[in-house]
């Protein structure tokens, strides 16, 4: 197909070539168009603009189910680990300290903030797609199609068997890289399931979502199921009010802890009268040790995180990558 200057093309429309025999015979799984051979060069898909008047492109297979060698890796040489987190939360401080305790203490252990900035994110992988052994990704990201395309290609420029995303999954993203996550769509049912006795107590469910809250829909969307499914009274709430808080009623705040949503929910129910933990019962979302001492025990709905670093840690070691659901907790205290 003949293309005009600075136009591009969907990968779409080139022929399949990851059918079995193809892949069988090229030693693996089909992951992209290259525009250099065995995977070299750059990723070739529909947001790739054409500026030269004849382009070679080349299909890159990664073999499947073997251990690979690290470029470079000197024995006894110390591993290189670069970790890109969207923030260094209190939870994402324990899944860090988690996942630096296990790895050893020869190991050395880059950590670097994107902010859930594509283009903070692109600019650490330009610094360090060469020069570390792993990569371990919070791929944290607007959930728009425009920034998912994105996000995808940028992942691909990682090495496969040296990537591990932490805390979501990204099926469309293919080959054997390693991940560890919760599940957005479905955790929170088994969570609310294990506190029923608890929540029977109060006389609805509400759901407050803060503006930052960037899987909000998918955790919403699993409350309704379960509140109709159990005959639970349930109302969603965009933000944190006096006229939302009633006293018998139970709120889980996503995307609240430490932040404005709680803080503001503690002192519009103080102005109230209502006592959190009697009057009202508070849910967050996502654990921390500082749980235990905020609000005399702030009960909290969370993935393990201290398990999720340990996971990612002993994947490194092991040289053995997969794709695991990390458990996800209800863990009462005084507010709930």
């Amino acid at each position: 197909q003949t293309l005009r200057y600075g136009e591009n093309i969907s990968a779409e429309d080139f022929s399949e070539v990851n059918t079995a025999a193809e892949a069988e015979a090229s030693g693996g799984l089909f992951i992209g168009w290259y525009t250099g051979e065995n995977g070299t060069g750059s990723l070739f898909d529909e947001t790739t603009a054409v500026y030269k008047e004849k382009l070679t492109l080349y299909p890159y297979y990664e073999e499947q189910g073997k251990g690979f060698y690290v470029k470079g890796l000197e024995k006894d040489r110390a591993l290189r680990i670069l970790l890109l987190f969207d923030k260094l939360s209190s939870y994402k401080q324990e899944l860090f300290d988690s996942f630096r305790d296990n790895i050893g203490s020869e190991a050395k252990v880059t950590i670097r903030i994107h902010e859930k900035n594509l283009d903070v994110f692109e600019l650490f992988i330009d610094e360090g797609v060469d020069n570390f052994d792993y990569y371990v990704v919070t791929p944290h990201f607007e959930q728009d199609s425009t920034t998912q395309k994105r996000m995808l290609k940028l992942l691909r420029r990682f090495p496969n068997r040296k990537l591990i995303l932490l805390d979501h999954n990204v099926p469309q993203l293919p080959g054997n890289y390693g991940v560890v996550y919760q599940d957005f769509s479905n955790d929170i049912k088994a969570a609310l399931s294990a506190g029923m006795d608890r929540l029977r107590k109060y006389t609805k469910l509400n759901v407050v979502i803060m503006p930052n809250s960037l899987y909000g829909h998918l955790i919403c969307k699993s409350v309704e199921g379960f509140c109709r499914e159990n005959s639970v009274p349930f109302e969603i709430h965009n933000g944190v009010s006096e006229a939302i808080i009633r006293k018998g009623e139970a709120y889980l705040m996503l995307n609240s802890q430490h932040d404005t949503g709680l803080i503001t929910f503690a002192r519009e129910a103080e102005k109230s009268g209502l006592k959190i933990g009697e009057d009202v019962g508070v849910i967050s979302y996502n654990d921390s040790p500082l749980n235990e001492i905020i609000l005399n025990g702030l009960t909290s709905v969370s993935a393990d995180f201290k398990q999720m670093g340990k996971l990612a840690a002993e994947m490194i070691l092991s040289k053995s990558m997969s794709k695991v659901k990390c458990n996800f907790n209800l863990v009462i205290r005084n507010t709930f």
